[in-house]
């Protein structure tokens, strides 16, 4: 048993106190430690990673997983993992396998999860296959000395890396694998309606009416503050001609009625009630955007509105994994959706297909669905920054409707936006933003409202 040599000479030069911790010959770091005996949260790992500037070392506990999108967006690096081929060139004291977690032994540069410097002692791979080392808080500090400090990790046990599959992979895995809820009859009819440029304003009441409690919404909605109607809304026709129009009247109901098709938890940050609460705010959003750059007010409406039906699909499909989603979501509030959404979903059998987000999902069920390609799109890339495609101004409105919700606590996911960026991209300037900001305010009190009854 011995330290790997530039692992030993670093800890001589620096006088670092450690204590070497035998270990039976074992195949791989988890292995280790198993075999050690020790609480997975003593353990400190190192993840490498590389661009064209060079390699740098994540380091995080054992029990954690490295948040990749946390870490490009903190040095403004494209970083990837490196390979075990280049992994055992750059470490070539050590065993395939057993990189330890001090870069500054290997002149690397170093970013370190704050988590790991409150750790009163750490556990840690020799170098070799068959010890570890052991060493307290302070002896840590002193070894990572140098290293940039930050959030780097998602909180709690997940699943690793996962096989990357296309969106039409996923497509067709989703309707081999699960019975996927069908379109509600209802809002099937109204979005045939819909599409029928002869259809009436009477034709939609009459097929809104079937339903009491839809009705009531739409009546409900028609008589909010959001409207300032001055007089009296006695049936869903008025709603229609006096009050919302035909397509607000069409897109709500159809939203209304799609939510149907799924049963997914109230509680929580994904659930029902916060679902509906980010879905109004960011459809009204969308909506005030949507008049200041000429796009259709109706459909910018709905994008808003639909855009997160995959979260519904995932809690509907798979209610214990979106449980861990929901709690992981609560602990990790700087986290991406998508870094959380990859540490939920595994890498073996059918789960996989989910790693893509749920946005990937949710375009694909409103394309199943047969839903306005901009809605589609808009389900589909709301998750991916700096997008350039097929209706990529509606997907971009989804984009800052949800960035300018954030601080309100409002939406799935809390880190930062480059809210100038998508100013830029959408021909606004910064200006609008007092507006907007002075609107939500006006309605806020209205869209809780009827977020708690769409929720009940």
């Amino acid at each position: 048993m011995a330290l790997a040599a530039r692992l030993a000479n670093f800890f001589q030069k620096k006088g670092i106190d450690y204590r070497e911790l035998p270990i039976d010959q074992v195949l791989n770091l988890d292995a280790a430690v198993m075999a050690s005996g020790r609480p997975q949260n003593e353990f400190v790992q190192a993840t490498l990673l590389i661009d064209i500037e060079g390699v740098m070392m994540a380091i995080h506990r054992f029990d954690s997983a490295l948040d990749l999108d946390a870490v490009r967006q903190l040095t403004g690096r494209r970083l990837q993992p490196l390979t075990a081929r280049q992994t055992t060139r750059l470490f070539s004291d050590c065993d395939p396998g057993f990189a330890p977690p001090i870069g500054s032994a290997y002149g690397l540069k170093m970013l370190i999860d704050e988590d790991v410097l409150n750790l009163d002692r750490a556990v840690f791979t020799a170098g070799t296959d068959n010890s570890l080392v052991e060493v307290d808080g302070r002896s840590l500090r002193l070894a990572l000395a140098g290293a940039r400090k930050a959030q780097l990790v998602i909180r709690g046990q997940g699943n690793g890396d996962r096989k990357a599959l296309s969106l039409d992979e996923v497509a067709d895995k989703l309707q081999k694998l699960y019975r996927l809820p069908p379109m509600p009859a209802l809002a099937l009819r109204i979005l045939r309606l819909t599409a029928n440029t002869e259809a009436t304003a009477r034709e939609l009441a009459e097929l809104i009416e079937f339903d009491p409690s839809l009705t009531a919404q739409i009546m409900r909605y028609a008589r909010s503050a959001l409207f300032n109607y001055p007089g009296q809304v006695n049936s869903v026709q008025e709603a229609v001609t006096r009050v919302l129009g035909f397509d607000r009247v069409a897109h709500i109901a159809l939203g209304i009625a799609s939510v149907r098709a799924f049963e997914v938890p109230r509680q929580g940050m994904l659930g029902m009630d916060a679902f509906w609460r980010h879905s109004l705010y960011c459809a009204f959003v969308c909506q005030s955007l949507a008049v200041r750059c000429d796009l259709d007010k109706g459909l910018a409406y709905l994008c808003g509105l639909l855009h997160n039906f995959g979260l519904l699909l995932v809690g509907h499909l798979f209610p214990a994994e979106f449980d861990e989603l929901n709690q992981l979501r609560e602990a990790n509030p700087e986290a991406s959706m998508h870094s959380l959404e990859q540490q939920v979903f595994g890498r073996a059998d059918s789960q996989e297909i989910l790693a893509v987000g749920h946005g990937a999902i949710g375009g694909i069920l409103h394309r199943l669905w047969q839903l306005p390609d901009p809605v589609i799109k808009s389900a589909g890339m709301h998750q991916h920054p700096g997008y350039h495609g097929e209706h990529e101004r509606y997907v971009l409105v989804v984009q800052l409707a949800n960035a300018l919700l954030k601080p309100r606590g409002i939406g799935d996911e809390f880190n930062p936006d480059d809210v100038p960026s998508l100013l830029e991209a959408l021909g606004f300037d910064a200006g609008i933003l007092d507006g907007l900001e002075q609107e939500v305010d006006r309605v806020a009190p209205e869209l809780d409202a009827l977020a708690t009854s769409l929720s009940a």
